[in-house]
């Protein structure tokens, strides 16, 4: 039996950007539920010369492995609650913040699959679908305040990538993951909309439950990729989706209309800290529309050092048996 797993990595601005008050809301979580997000948390920092633009990175939390994805997105929508309790900065679902051009500094969605009859045929069969995948969720449409396309995460980051004969690498689209033992879908990026999400976990699960060895097509995944990341759903991937809509009947505007558009569009009208309050009151409320938003009084310095003795230091033990096993 299958069993689906799924972390989620969101920014946390101040309002415009992440500080060091991300390991602050870390630690409040971790004390909220310590046996669940000691090891259901994590952070991230920008890397190299990307961290002159901002050092703080993504926060994640993780929904606890289920055979049901449907249980799994209800989970996933309790942890985000979780979260949202804690956190007084605008929670930023997006792959890449929009007046950076950091490509070690994203956040993503990453669904995991184990638990089936043969692993290498899963992997193919998800890369068969890799074209029309991340529409579900594809939310980055800008870098350096400028428009890039629907996702510049997906273009550019460090962490995923075109597919490699090593399907074991790790920074690419999909992999199968060493330290989990699990298929890792990479490639997704984060969406306040946890509708895309749970539809995104459902296409997954039908896919996973193909009994037949399909095409891969890598070699034309790899060659039309920059053009997903442009422009999304391609013409030429007219019947691809056909394909995929007859293991699971998903509404088709999911993938003619992005997330990655309908968040441009309220960045034209309502600036970079409207944008993000829109996320941040869509991933909250489940309304994508901007909200006042308050500018902080303080630099949360304090805070954010009360925050890393409370949340990284007590998770020394895990980082290094992470490393280990990756």
């Amino acid at each position: 039996m299958p069993v689906y797993g799924i972390e989620e990595e969101v920014f946390i601005t101040e309002p415009e950007r992440p500080t060091l008050k991300s390991f602050y809301y870390l630690a409040r979580l971790l004390a909220k539920n310590p046996k669940f997000y000691y090891t259901h948390s994590a952070h991230n920092f920008a890397r190299g010369a990307d961290v002159k633009q901002g050092a703080m990175g993504g926060v994640e939390i993780s929904a606890a492995m289920s055979e049901d994805v449907e249980a799994l997105a209800d989970d996933l929508a309790r942890r985000r609650a979780d979260l949202s309790s804690v956190a007084t900065g605008l929670i930023v679902p997006v792959g890449h913040l929009f007046d950076y051009e950091a490509t070690t500094n994203t956040c993503a969605v990453h669904v995991h699959i184990s638990g089936v009859a043969d692993t290498r045929r899963l992997y193919g069969n998800l890369i068969h679908f890799l074209p029309i995948l991340p529409l579900f969720t594809i939310n980055s449409p800008m870098a350096a305040s400028k428009y890039f396309g629907k996702s510049y995460r997906m273009a550019h980051s460090w962490a995923i990538g075109p597919i490699r004969d090593d399907w074991k690498m790790r920074f690419q689209d999909i992999i199968f993951s060493r330290r989990l033992g699990t298929i890792e879908l990479r490639v997704c990026d984060p969406c306040w909309d946890i509708n895309r999400i749970r539809w995104l976990l459902r296409a997954v699960k039908a896919i996973s439950e193909i009994d037949e060895t399909l095409d891969p097509r890598i070699s034309r995944y790899n060659a039309m990729r920059e053009d997903i990341c442009r422009e999304g759903m391609l013409d030429e991937n007219a019947a691809l989706l056909d394909e995929l809509r007859t293991l699971v009947d998903f509404p088709i505007e999911l993938i003619q209309n992005s997330p990655s558009d309908e968040l441009y569009d309220v960045y034209k009208q309502q600036g970079l800290v409207g944008a993000y309050s829109a996320l941040d009151n869509g991933y909250r409320n489940g309304v994508f529309e901007p909200v006042p938003t308050k500018y902080p009084q303080r630099s949360g310095y304090l805070k954010g050092l009360v925050g890393f003795i409370g949340y990284f230091l007590p998770r020394l033990p895990y980082y290094a048996w992470k490393g280990l096993k990756e």
